[in-house]
């Protein structure tokens, strides 16, 4: 086979010298892997395969395990930090608690390679953030289907609230998103003045389901991020 350009997603030991990866790839969505050696002392792969590398990778093997052949850098790793670790971490965990094998995600694959590179920058990293989300989403054919339950058209004065289940909104007398929000996050770009925080809650809703009830580990460990910058800026601190 030819190169595919891939990332890391995940990597734990196998046996004495080898590893069971979790990749995304190009053209083959999230691979599962065995490879081999390279956790063997002075193995010139083990400094390759790592996260947030852009690397490029053959495989063989007819069963959902394949065998690692080729394994080459093309590129430099993104250099990642505190708050930007974890989100790195983040769309890590999030794309292999999802994807289901071998499902072709080009567009996935393209917006979690601008998460990298939008990362170490904070302003940009909530909304590519978002955007790797919503690909994810309509990948999965899980997005937001912006109409309420009768197949209607948002009113930008209602109020709503979102069924991940159904994928629409119920109308609501209080709380939830007002319509107006709505239809902005229904152009496709979660990124306008004030989309910040409907757009994270709206895409945390969507995703509950193909979670499941299992917490995210990254996610745990935000919280305790900022939990630890709270009680570091309050008053005695």
């Amino acid at each position: 086979m030819q190169p595919q350009p891939a990332f890391l997603l995940h990597k734990r030991p196998y046996r004495e010298t080898s590893a069971l990866v979790e990749l995304i790839t190009l053209d083959h969505g999230r691979v599962r892997a065995v490879a081999r050696g390279v956790q063997r002392p002075g193995s010139r792969s083990r400094g390759r395969l790592q996260p947030f590398t852009p690397l490029h990778l053959t495989w063989s093997g007819h069963a959902e395990l394949k065998r690692l052949g080729l394994m080459e850098s093309r590129g430099a790793a993104a250099l990642l930090a505190g708050e930007a670790l974890l989100c790195g971490f983040y769309a890590n965990e999030l794309l292999t608690r999802t994807l289901p094998v071998e499902l072709p995600v080009a567009e996935v694959f393209a917006f979690y390679g601008a998460l990298l590179e939008a990362l170490p920058y904070p302003q940009r990293r909530g909304p590519a953030l978002r955007r790797l989300e919503l690909a994810l989403l309509e990948a999965l054919d899980a997005a937001p289907i912006y109409v309420d339950e009768r197949g209607a058209e948002l009113d930008p004065q209602g109020r709503y609230g979102y069924r991940a289940e159904a994928r629409h909104f119920v109308r609501l007398a209080e709380g939830g998103l007002d319509g107006r929000t709505l239809r902005l996050l229904a152009q496709g770009d979660w990124s306008e003045p004030g989309l910040a925080g409907p757009a994270k809650g709206l895409a945390r809703a969507a995703l509950a389901p193909l979670l499941g009830s299992r917490p995210l580990r990254s996610r745990e460990l935000m919280q305790r991020l900022a939990a630890s910058r709270r009680a570091a800026a309050s008053p005695g601190a």
